[in-house]
């Protein structure tokens, strides 16, 4: 219990904290100018950028608002706010609604991108134990971080500012960027920083000498950006152009080079365990956010528990969103998958993915990370990490390219490593229907509850074209997400996402 007092007395201080840090007159300035002296500097703003680029993810649970409540898929049972969300009401007023259409934390996590690239090499004149090698990890990071945050801005949003200086950081008269141009710029610089970014951290690779900050490779393993993530990042921006040679290219990358990062496909066990993939950090989690609770990260909002647990999981009456049984049943219609699965009678044969299946509210139960990875109940306190990318996303993306690109026996392969993974039976057009289909359906099982799904409708609907409404919301720009009205009054020079005037 003292442990659990001191756990929440510190994330009171850090939300605290991390509220100043987001305010557009920053306390910090006066101090910003006696920070760029020493190596202990660099890596605490190093990591500050990537705390601001979680901070941006998870306020409001966004990262599963945005891809995940989208859908429509989930039914609400009372929040109107998930439920504008679902209906598409983006518009809508109310305060989570609001704070999802301002772009504002994402853009406090480029402006501390900008400075760490700019005030950075002062250090190595004035530290010499920080070197050029040092440096060179550090800005990769720094530039992987900031073309990171411009890839979610332009999946919400489309056009958006573009802003490189830290002297640009109000931007009160800054216009959007297309968002053709945008993407290709966010390429460049991931290719970029792709080229200093380490396989993994302080096992001596070329690109990051020795043990990295002086910490062993246990200490890095699913926190920092790794030129696997920075691949997988490039990939996913393919998809969303629909340029699937690069899907294809970078997947491949991907694929080759996954074993010397020591990244596994998860295992079954792991990936539903309270303490399994989703507890604390590790390689396997090809680019992450971890809440670890060693480290007094856990919380008890920012965490997709908060939206999907209930009984007989945690101490909660009713999920704020969940799958009903003929969700479930028609997404998970295959005997033997060890994920869920149910007899001829209709229960379940295993409940790995979901509690209470016969119940009023089925409880999506994949992710329960509680406290330090424990089962109990009575203190909702949760420490997942967001999973941004993993392995088993990457063969199912590579699976979709080959599909596209007419390579049907590749992607055949990819698609069988993961349903075989997960006790299924080979992929049989006969029984598992059309291949592209099959595909976004295992993504769908595999993936659920990890911030995929939205955007994975968005592709599955742009490949196959016969939805008429979902066609027409893509082309009118009714997958992007309204601009909050006080950064319109704020910046003159913004313009309205069209569908949304």
């Amino acid at each position: 219990m003292k442990k659990i007092l001191y756990n929440l007395s510190f994330l009171i201080l850090l939300c605290t904290g991390c509220s100043k840090m987001l305010d557009i007159d920053s306390t910090r300035v006066v101090s910003e100018e006696n920070m760029w002296e020493k190596i202990e500097d660099t890596r605490a703003k190093l990591m500050g950028v990537y705390a601001m680029t979680k901070s941006a993810l998870v306020d409001h649970n966004a990262f599963w608002l945005y891809g995940e409540v989208r859908s429509g898929e989930y039914a609400i049972p009372s929040r109107m706010d998930l439920r504008a969300i679902a209906d598409n009401e983006l518009n809508a007023n109310d305060p989570t609604l609001e704070a999802l259409r301002n772009w504002r934390r994402w853009y406090a996590a480029v402006n501390e991108a900008n400075i760490f690239l700019e005030r950075a090499p002062e250090v190595l004149e004035k530290d010499q134990r920080y070197t050029q090698n040092n440096l060179n990890v550090d800005i990769a990071q720094a530039r992987f971080l900031r073309a990171f945050a411009y890839f979610n801005l332009t999946r919400i949003w489309g056009n958006v500012p573009l802003i490189t200086r830290s002297d640009e950081g109000s931007f009160t008269t800054k216009k959007q960027e297309e968002k053709g141009k945008l993407m290709a710029w966010i390429e460049q610089e991931l290719q970029q920083a792709a080229l200093d970014l380490p396989v993994r951290y302080s096992v001596n690779e070329p690109e990051q000498l020795g043990n990295y900050y002086n910490e062993a490779t246990s200490r890095w393993d699913g926190t920092l950006a790794t030129k696997i993530a920075a691949y997988a990042i490039l990939a996913h921006l393919s998809a969303w152009q629909e340029n699937y040679p690069n899907v294809a290219t970078y997947t491949a990358y991907v694929m080759d080079n996954y074993s010397r990062a020591n990244i596994n496909y998860v295992a079954t066990s792991s990936l539903v365990s309270p303490s399994g993939f989703f507890y604390d950090k590790h390689s396997s989690q090809m680019l992450a956010f971890p809440s670890i609770w060693g480290h007094a990260e856990a919380n008890f909002t920012g965490q997709v528990e908060e939206l999907t647990l209930a009984a007989p999981i945690v101490n909660k009456s009713i999920p704020d969103m969940y799958y009903t049984k003929e969700t479930i049943s028609s997404v998970f219609n295959e005997a033997k998958d060890e994920r869920f699965s149910i007899d001829t009678l209709g229960n379940p044969v295993n409940e790995n993915y979901f509690r209470n299946f016969n119940g009023r509210y089925p409880i999506l139960s994949k992710i329960k990370c509680i406290q330090g990875g424990n089962t109990d109940p009575s203190f909702r306190i949760f420490s997942s990490a967001l999973v941004f990318s993993r392995l088993e996303d990457m063969t199912l993306l590579r699976a979709e390219a080959l599909a596209v690109l007419g390579d049907r026996n590749g992607s055949v392969e990819l698609l069988n490593n993961i349903r075989e993974n997960r006790g299924l039976p080979i992929y049989d057009e006969t029984i598992n229907g059309d291949l592209v289909d099959a595909i976004f359906l295992e993504r769908r099982r595999e993936l659920m509850g990890e911030g995929h799904r939205w955007y994975d409708l968005v592709r599955y609907h742009k490949i196959k074209n016969n939805d008429p409404k979902f066609v027409q919301l893509i082309n009118e720009g009714g997958i992007y997400w309204p601009i909050a009205e006080s950064l319109i009054r704020q910046n003159g020079l913004l313009e309205q996402n069209n569908f949304w005037q």
